[in-house]
């Protein structure tokens, strides 16, 4: 079946995950420096419950789950949503940034080369898919640190979109907050997660001229990946359970949520948006 998405909130019908057999924190962020300067102690049997226990909300909310091979050396593998990008025309081999994840690569072209294959490869700069969301049908968001998705990858992806006919918005954040989907994701079509005090108030007015309501996120929020949460469309979402505000924020506002426990991966600099690359989605109603 070939791969295809047109927005970040439709239902979803199949997802790419890699199970956590070689997970551990490392370095590579500032969320995994923190949790590393403090010493907190890693749990790899925690870990792997934690993953068992998403693997069977999806599965019970009808997504079929597909997996890349795990490789020793690729700790944060786990984390599949950096490593391709799913668009409404195929997917994307996006270009990973830091050496200890470039290696990420080659279980993403086993799977979709035996396959449909890919519709593009990024080949200017780096992109990762942490900072791509497809709002909807005709609008794209790209986030743009300098670091891990830097302006030269981010102008080839919104190129590609623009020779489709879609608005591209290119957001600069700081490369303290890693990924842009640390600090914006949506949840339905029209209410989205999401720290526009530290994305400022041009990003909010955007979001709003284009009809996205925000539940907003504190700092401390963001940096326990409380954003970072997974639309399973049809206003449902699954979030990680220390997001109890925000949680409570959308539960008021209608959104069903799952929240199964995922601190040994938030800890590491990474939630339930980071472990999961959206292979399939319904179309928007």
């Amino acid at each position: 079946m070939p791969w295809t998405i047109e927005s970040e909130t439709g239902v979803l019908r199949d997802v790419l995950l890699c199970p956590p057999t070689h997970y551990r924190w490392i370095d590579t962020n500032a969320i995994a420096h923190a949790t590393l300067s403090n010493q907190v102690s890693f749990d790899a049997e925690r870990a792997r419950a934690q993953f068992a226990e998403l693997v069977e909300v999806l599965e019970t909310a009808g997504v079929a789950c597909h997996y890349l091979t795990p490789e020793p050396h690729l700790p944060y593998q786990v984390y599949t949503r950096d490593s391709s990008q799913t668009t409404p025309w195929g997917p994307v081999l996006t270009q990973l940034r830091m050496p200890a994840r470039r290696g990420e690569y080659a279980a993403v072209l086993d799977f979709h080369l035996s396959g449909d294959g890919f519709w593009r490869y990024a080949t200017m700069g780096t992109c990762e898919g942490g900072d791509i969301h497809i709002i909807r049908p005709g609008l794209l968001l790209i986030g743009c640190s300098g670091v891990r998705t830097d302006l030269e990858g981010a102008r080839q992806l919104a190129g590609w979109f623009e020779a489709e006919g879609w608005e591209v918005r290119v957001q600069p954040f700081p490369q303290h907050f890693l990924h842009l989907d640390v600090l914006f994701c949506m949840a339905t079509d029209t209410l989205a997660v999401a720290s526009t005090e530290i994305l400022g108030p041009e990003f909010g007015a955007w979001l709003a001229a284009h009809g996205v309501e925000v539940v907003e996120a504190s700092y401390p929020e963001v940096m326990a990946m409380s954003c970072n949460l997974l639309s399973l469309g049809g206003g449902r979402v699954i979030s990680p359970r220390h997001s109890a505000r925000i949680n409570a924020e959308l539960r008021r506002r209608q959104v069903e949520v799952f929240d199964p426990p995922l601190e040994m991966f938030s800890l590491g600099g990474g939630s339930i948006h980071c472990m999961t690359m959206p292979l399939r989605r319904e179309p928007l109603a």
